[in-house]
């Protein structure tokens, strides 16, 4: 009888650990944990050194619309990725650049699809590029930089990425069903203020978005859309329908530090969400990095750095560009919460260190693909590395 009972417990027990086993692998597909070394911050990240670069300048080619003949458009560099991550496979946009484009080639967008998230295979054609549509004049010839996609409930992708006419570069966004095909739609500032925003310099759009089961979904707080933008300093922008912006002001109670670099007068008027700090890795220049992520903690941003060594971090090389993270309300984008105190990831390799523009970890695209965590990044501006969280 004794025996019996024991058996009888036993199953109870075995039963219940694997129940709570499946679940717990259920949860964590559809809900990655954020919290590991910090509580709030996405880490730690290890750079796969057994395949990097993952991503470098190719011989694709295409008849150029604007200058009607074959052009090399990515021979030059790669870099600066945004990913999708979509049927089993990751989709990734990236920058590219010719040689002969000024001032320092054009950039277009080409596509490369991975089933493991390490090796990709690339499309001989860009995707996307600058055309002899209404938005040449934005641009041509610097080309089209560095997007963030997005996606909204019903499958639709929004892509912010910067037009660079060769002067000023400026915050534009389209729309897609399948990543091939897009539909520009022009500057997101264009309509807002009366067009007051539409030709200041702004770049780096990285919308608030809920990461799920893969996917980045644009994710509304207080019934807006919410987006992370600049390269100076960050700021905050809103919209209805993640096509037109509107930058967020100053309240007559506020004002920004009067020794931050803030660009024009009428960049002064608006509020500062992520200032540069002196004594840090940050101290030069912050800029968003890939799609804000609302988690339960709050809005995790994972931002772009650029430090002076004579006002920031010592042990860095004036120029070098490093990632941090900052943690804002989730009732409030505009408050911050939590900022890291040094940088996560920072160029330590030859490929990094070296290329068009040195000393550069860039990170742009981020992903969940079966149970971890995937970072994809510039590397001085001529590859593409990527970085991953277990």
């Amino acid at each position: 009888m004794l025996k019996n009972l024991f058996i009888i417990i036993f199953f109870i027990i075995w039963f219940a650990s694997c129940n709570s086993s499946q679940t717990n692998s259920t949860d964590s597909r559809s809900n990655p944990k954020i919290n590991t070394l910090n509580s709030w911050q996405l880490l730690p990240f290890e750079k796969i050194d057994s395949v990097n670069p993952i991503l470098t300048p190719g011989v694709g080619s295409f008849i150029d619309p604007i200058l009607h003949k074959m052009v090399l458009w990515e021979e030059k560099d790669v870099f600066n990725p945004a990913i999708v991550n979509r049927d089993g496979k990751i989709y990734m946009l990236y920058r590219a650049q010719d040689k002969i484009g000024k001032p320092a080639g054009t950039s277009r967008l080409g596509l490369a699809i991975s089933t493991d998230a390490i090796h990709f295979k690339r499309i001989n054609k860009p995707v996307f590029f600058p055309a002899n549509d209404e938005f040449k004049k934005l641009e041509w010839e610097g080309g089209c930089e560095d997007p963030r996609i997005v996606e909204d409930d019903k499958g639709t992708y929004y892509m912010t990425y910067t037009a660079f006419d060769g002067k000023t570069a400026r915050l534009l966004i389209a729309t897609s069903y399948d990543l091939l095909n897009w539909k520009k739609h022009g500057a997101v500032f264009a309509k807002a203020d009366n067009g007051k925003y539409a030709n200041v310099w702004s770049k780096s759009g990285s919308i608030v978005s809920t990461y799920s089961k893969g996917r980045i979904i644009a994710t509304k707080i207080k019934n807006k859309y919410w987006m992370y933008w600049g390269d100076k300093q960050i700021w905050v922008a809103t919209s209805d329908d993640l096509i037109n912006w509107t930058p967020v002001p100053l309240t007559t109670n506020e004002k920004n530090d009067g020794k931050l670099n803030l660009g024009t007068a009428l960049m002064a008027n608006l509020k500062v969400i992520l200032p540069t700090r002196n004594g840090q890795f940050d101290s030069d220049l912050v800029e968003s990095g890939p799609p804000a992520m609302l988690t339960n903690n709050g809005i995790l941003l994972i931002y772009n750095s650029r430090n002076d060594q004579s006002t920031g971090d010592k042990s860095l090389p004036t120029g070098t560009y490093s990632a941090g993270q900052v943690l804002f309300d989730k009732n409030d984008p505009t408050k911050i919460l939590k900022r890291s105190d040094s940088s996560f990831i920072k160029p330590n390799k030859s490929y990094e260190i070296t290329g068009q523009v040195g000393q550069v970890c860039f990170v742009e695209g981020l992903t969940n693909f079966k149970n971890k965590w995937y970072l994809y990044y510039g590397t001085a501006d001529s590859k593409i590395a990527v970085a991953c969280k277990q």
